[in-house]
């Protein structure tokens, strides 16, 4: 049986550390200047990929990230940290707070999808060129890929910018929230049908894939929610706490995400839609949600984006005209889309270009779902490079823009 070599061992140790020393310092140097730590911890990406220490010192980039065993290895730690970071989006997905919101976050979420993914479907699908689809079988594919990445939005960087804004338990903060909600789980859905149409190895049919991800779906935010309602307790009387409580629900995340990976679906649907039926529960108190967010976003996170900048030289494949179109694109889906919907719920012009501000964020979201795109060769790297900045950009500025307003 093949195993790392000594070599191999220390060069991977010396990787996850430089990788997690580099990500705090430049997530805290982030936070100095009022931005999400991601935007930090991508930056630490890039100066230590391709990018930059690549570019200037390419034989310390090869011996620093060598090829082989522990590079392999070291792509598994990232897969888990996706698999992780969704798993604790769908923790945030509150289905009592969406059920409450009732219409208005319905008018919301529907214009703040339906607008922006036609959008992002129309410009690629019939400027297949100017957006790099150059694969004709995986034309629609792209395209509706284009569309889901404009539609989805960023459910944590939205709830930090609503909490910064003191206004998250407000009538409109809430409502924002809701809409995100609904949007994520219809977005990821979408976009599991996407990775059905692309050609995956699969171990079924297409149709037998897209049943079995519905059927997951309900089962889980219907009789799983129901299962694991009636289970914490009896966790959380039996079971050391927190470990017992972080040892199971991550258990429970990896299961479902193996599931959705055997159906033909990524890894990280089933996460989240496990994320959100054990979310929803009352007795996952708000203490142990927030020991599940600090253990997974100071250790796993990083990780993760820091080994987006290790992928992709973002100088040599970036395309200033395509990253201000995408910009563009997203900025007025969102715009329109939402604003319109919350206005058709009820607020004023202004609450509802605020509200628009706050759905516009994509963060981590949106760079997870280029990730999977790309890992599974639907975009290239041209295109891989403006959606994360496009990411980054949307998330930057959403707070801003949304105090601005309210100001007004």
């Amino acid at each position: 049986m093949s195993k790392l070599s000594q070599h191999e061992i220390m060069a991977l140790l010396v990787q996850l550390s430089v990788m997690l020393i580099m990500g705090r310092l430049f997530a805290e140097l982030a936070r100095k200047v009022k931005q999400p730590a991601v935007v930090g911890e991508i930056i630490a990406g890039l100066i230590l990929g391709p990018t930059i220490l690549g570019m200037f010192q390419p034989d310390w980039f090869d011996t620093l990230f060598p090829s082989g065993s522990s590079s392999l290895v070291l792509d598994g730690f990232v897969q888990i940290a996706v698999v992780m970071l969704l798993f604790i989006a769908g923790l945030e997905v509150d289905l009592h707070i969406v059920l409450q919101q009732g219409k208005q976050a319905i008018y919301t979420s529907f214009f703040g999808l339906i607008i922006p993914f036609m959008f992002g479907f129309t410009f690629p699908y019939f400027y297949p060129e100017f957006f790099e689809s150059t694969d004709p079988s995986r034309h629609l594919a792209y395209s509706l890929f284009m569309g889901t990445s404009m539609a989805i939005t960023a459910l944590p960087v939205i709830a930090r910018i609503l909490m910064d804004l003191n206004i998250l338990k407000s009538r409109m903060g809430m409502l924002v929230i809701s809409s995100a909600m609904i949007t994520d789980l219809v977005g990821w859905l979408i976009f599991s049908v996407v990775l059905g149409m692309i050609g995956k190895e699969q171990n079924m049919s297409i149709v037998n894939t897209l049943l079995l991800t519905v059927g997951f779906t309900v089962a889980m935010l219907t009789i799983g929610r129901g299962i694991v309602n009636r289970a914490l307790p009896w966790v959380n009387k039996n079971f050391a706490w927190p470990g017992g409580l972080l040892s199971l629900s991550l258990a429970l995340c990896f299961l479902g995400a193996a599931f959705t990976e055997y159906i033909g679906i990524h890894a990280v649907f089933g996460a989240f839609i496990v994320g959100v039926a054990l979310g929803d529960s009352e007795h996952l108190s708000e203490r142990a949600k927030e020991i599940i967010h600090q253990f997974i976003n100071n250790i796993f996170a990083p990780l993760f984006f820091v080994a987006i900048g290790l992928k992709v030289n973002f100088i040599a494949n970036f395309d200033f005209a395509l990253t201000m179109a995408i910009i563009a694109i997203a900025f007025a889906g969102k715009i329109i889309g939402s604003g319109w919907g919350t206005r058709l719920g009820g607020f004023s012009w202004r609450e509802s270009i605020a509200a628009s501000f706050g759905m516009n964020a994509r963060g981590a979201m949106e760079i997870i779902l280029g990730l999977v795109a790309l890992e599974n060769g639907l975009i290239g790297e041209r295109v891989f490079v403006s959606l994360v900045i496009m990411a980054l950009v949307t998330s930057m500025t959403s707070g801003p823009l949304m105090k601005w307003v309210l100001k007004k």
